[in-house]
């Protein structure tokens, strides 16, 4: 898709990267072998080469908008290092000071970069290289790689995910007990996403920041609740499910009320009381 696709994935908070390191003889790799390593430099090189482009555009309106106000000379000065780094084959996240200065960081996420984005590198390997994931060497490449990031790897294995997938209720425990693993990969693909943001749920809309006060969740579902906020009602979900209902859960008091310097806590189940 090109552009097309570029200007999608810059709409999002993560990159999920999925990375071949298995060896089949019956699945050609475009490269003509396997190296993990390689194809995400090759993944790289693309998302660095937009992003110059994109800076490029940026730099120059804030070099012209740094001639009437001279407070934007520092962010000309942060601009023009971070595309010497980018032309240096580097990723916008290992720009120094980027997730440390305060300056660099307002910098980068303002221009709105790919290579900036966290990243999950899900090393796709074959049955084998998955039950001895210490000895597969492609795996360690991947790790080596992401530990210089700053980036988190998921090992998985697309073709026991297929197979789990098309099961149900009782036969995928089992089969899940027999390959001696507790979750899917898309479950600790959900988990391993809400851990490189920062992201908890609460019951009412879905995901927010971990640390995220009540009327600021409140703020998720309508801007009116956050800015009618009297207080919040809630209740955490295994309370309310041991309980077997809201009401019961409510007679042993433990529904309770809080306001505006709560701090929501992952699955929290929450009415907003409100007034505009």
């Amino acid at each position: 898709l090109g552009n097309k696709f570029l200007s999608h994935i810059r709409e999002v908070d993560a990159i999920v990267h999925v990375v071949r390191c298995f060896d089949n003889e019956n699945i050609v790799h475009v490269e003509g072998s396997v190296d993990p390593a390689r194809d995400i430099e090759t993944i790289n090189l693309e998302l660095i080469l937009a992003d110059i482009e994109h800076l490029e555009r940026r730099l120059e309106r804030t070099r012209k908008a740094a001639k009437a106000d001279k407070k934007l000379l520092l962010d000309v000065d942060i601009l023009e290092k971070l595309k010497a780094h980018l032309e240096e084959g580097k990723t916008a996240r290992t720009f120094e000071g980027f997730g440390e200065d305060e300056d660099v960081d307002r910098v980068v996420n303002e221009s709105d970069l790919l290579s900036a984005k966290k990243v999950i590198y899900a090393a796709n390997m074959d049955e084998d290289g998955f039950a001895n994931q210490d000895g597969n060497q492609y795996l360690q490449q991947v790790k080596e790689l992401a530990d210089r990031e700053g980036a988190q790897v998921l090992p998985i294995c697309a073709k026991l995910e297929q197979d789990i997938a098309e099961l149900d209720g009782e036969d995928r425990a089992m089969f899940l007990e027999e390959l001696g693993i507790e979750e899917s990969g898309l479950d600790r693909l959900i988990q391993c996403s809400y851990s490189l943001l920062g992201l908890i749920s609460f019951l009412t809309c879905g995901s927010i920041k971990n640390g995220t006060k009540a009327p600021q969740a409140a703020g998720k579902i309508h801007s009116d609740i956050e800015r009618g906020f009297i207080r919040a009602e809630t209740i955490n979900f295994d309370d309310m499910i041991r309980c077997g209902s809201v009401a019961a859960a409510k007679e042993k008091g433990l529904l309770r009320s809080e306001g505006k310097e709560y701090v929501v806590k992952d699955g929290d189940m929450i009415y907003f009381r409100f007034n505009v």
